[in-house]
């Protein structure tokens, strides 16, 4: 099965996305089947992979607000791509231009439409939260469901990547035909993995001694990412605790997330770790995992997390709310800072081995994406089936 996957949300920089694309496309190449990422680029290239697929990047126009990121812009560019291609499957996730690109392309392939986010519940409740209620919002984008539908109609499948995005679109009235729940790279992670050299050195990063508590924060410098709370949280609960926190990341934010950290000396911003080994090294080491958003729709650096052996702190709704067992994790309210510090004054005040060795029990039922990707093929070859027999 040959899948072209037309998808703005790739960056060379990084991201969740690209990390879900660049290993899904490893895993389809060992079953035997092609994977193919058209993505924006600055110029038009391609980059073939060993083993099998490509990233065939369009010039594209950069994102005003984000330049990591490009627009697609050219229904002829698209449209050229996958005559060229001739694929089985063509996967899109934008809800903007490309939705109407791959829906109006005349090929032979099944179209499918694989939902990774929700702009209702990242962009619309995060602006308007200090003004409307969560439902009064989502009454006022009834609008934006409507105008899904209307390409959703035009594709043959929709899919989304959890059971918290399922239920939030389908709670609104959108079309979901079938949950496909992501997984992550089970070979890198494992709590074997703990280094406690490697703890106390980022402990000493922190200005902290070798019995204080780390955590973790994992994510790109964005506001959907609600630093804040997470750099507030910490600070308040440092106030009677030792704790630090190291943050993973960059983007749009870093300066705005600089100033907020301020002269903090527990607090310190790192840039992204690309190589998986380091990463998991470096999540298996600390005492805990801390998230902000709670529009995530789906947990996948928590699930690293976990499969690393980290207990975690999360907040109470959204996909990082679906990792979160009460044996290994507190939750908070989330978008609250004090609700937040008052979660990570619970859990120190637990018993550390206790927690690690919770956590340590469900990083062994962790979903591999080796799973995801067997029942997506399986999915996608139902529905070309179904079109077949109508045909016939």
């Amino acid at each position: 099965m040959r899948i072209v996957d037309v998808n703005e949300f790739y960056s060379p920089t990084g991201g969740g996305v690209r990390t879900y694309c660049d290993r899904k496309m490893a895993i389809l190449a060992d079953m035997g089947h092609e994977l193919i990422v058209v993505a924006c680029g600055r110029e038009d290239r391609v980059e073939e992979r060993p083993g099998g697929g490509r990233i065939h990047y369009l010039k594209s126009p950069r994102m005003p607000f984000d330049k990591n990121y490009g627009l697609f812009w050219d229904r002829g560019a698209i449209h050229d791509v996958l005559d060229h291609y001739d694929p089985d499957v063509v996967e899109n996730c934008s809800p903007w231009r490309p939705a109407w690109f791959v829906a109006e392309w005349q090929g032979r392939a099944i179209k499918s439409f694989f939902v990774h986010n929700d702009n209702v519940e990242a962009y619309a409740k995060r602006w308007l939260s200090g003004v409307a209620s969560g439902e009064r919002i989502e009454r006022a984008c009834a609008w934006y469901d409507r105008y899904q539908q209307r390409f959703l109609d035009r594709h043959d499948t929709v899919v989304t990547n959890g059971p918290a995005m399922t239920e939030r679109l389908r709670r609104r009235g959108v079309r979901v035909d079938a949950t496909m729940t992501l997984g992550i790279d089970r070979r890198h992670f494992s709590p074997e993995l703990r280094n406690p050299r490697l703890r106390t050195a980022l402990l000493a990063q922190c200005g902290l001694p070798a019995d204080g508590h780390l955590l973790l924060g994992i994510g790109r410098h964005h506001p959907e990412k609600r630093w804040p709370v997470v750099i507030d949280a910490v600070q308040r609960a440092g106030a009677a605790l030792p704790v630090g926190l190291v943050i993973l990341g960059q983007g749009l934010d870093t300066r705005a997330i600089e100033r907020r950290i301020g002269d903090s000396p527990h607090i310190r911003l790192f840039r992204p770790v690309y190589d998986r080994a380091r990463l998991a090294e470096i999540m298996a080491s600390v005492d805990g995992f801390i998230h902000g958003s709670d529009a995530e729709p789906f947990g996948l650096v928590g699930y690293e997390a976990l499969a690393s052996g980290a207990p975690m702190i999360v907040p109470d709704t959204g996909g990082m709310a679906e990792v979160a067992d009460p044996l290994f994790a507190e939750t908070y309210t989330g978008r609250d800072a004090h609700s937040c510090a008052a979660a990570i004054k619970r859990f120190f005040a637990r018993d550390p081995a206790l927690l690690r060795r919770a956590a340590g029990v469900a990083a062994a039922r962790v979903r591999s994406d080796e799973d995801h990707a067997a029942e997506l093929i399986a999915h996608y070859q139902s529905v070309i089936d179904r079109r077949l027999a109508r045909a016939a």
